[in-house]
């Protein structure tokens, strides 16, 4: 991971909350249809994983698609991410009533996304963060932008970018090798 400047650290250390979206971001962006209509997606374990350290320190999770596909809610059960909008066609008001419901500020989420459907999301929130394969708007709205690239481990790179601005990574790390 390349070295977060301190604005970013500064950023990240506030965050309580990351929503991700998924197609060209937890996933490569592709998406195989079966003959039978079915939708198959990969997921990479490295962002499993990352989400998994995020919520053992105590920080939330939220998903917000505008596709409904049931391979993602089996992801998100896997996860135990708590919060799963799917079929959303107007993110700011997703994002908007899910602070409302928690009880965040702007500047306490962090928002990863891909595409111009994203912006409205990234815009507002405190750590906007794209993938490489990004368009390029939303790479220019991005405070920050993975190297790992969308579903090989963007969503981990961040993840630890959270955890290492908030103190929290490197006792994670060492657990693995007390």
């Amino acid at each position: 991971m390349i070295t977060p400047s301190d604005a970013i650290l500064k950023l990240a250390q506030n965050i309580r909350l990351l929503i991700m979206d998924v197609d060209g971001v937890l996933t490569d962006g592709r998406i195989f249809i079966r003959d039978n209509g079915e939708e198959i997606k990969s997921f990479h374990t490295l962002d499993g994983h990352g989400i998994k350290m995020l919520h053992e320190c105590g920080l939330q999770t939220a998903i917000i698609t505008g596709r409904d596909a049931p391979s993602v809610g089996i992801r998100v059960q896997q996860l135990n991410i708590a919060h799963y909008f799917k079929g959303i066609h107007d993110k700011k008001r997703c994002y908007e009533d899910l602070l409302s419901t928690l009880g965040l500020t702007e500047g306490q989420c962090a928002y990863i996304g891909d595409d111009v459907v994203d912006l409205p999301v990234m815009v507002r929130c405190g750590l906007p963060v794209a993938v490489p394969e990004a368009h390029p708007l939303v790479r220019q709205y991005a405070a920050w932008t993975t190297q790992a690239h969308a579903g090989a481990g963007a969503v981990r790179e961040l993840c630890e970018l959270i955890l290492q601005s908030q103190g929290l990574l490197q006792p994670l790390l060492d657990r693995y090798t007390a």
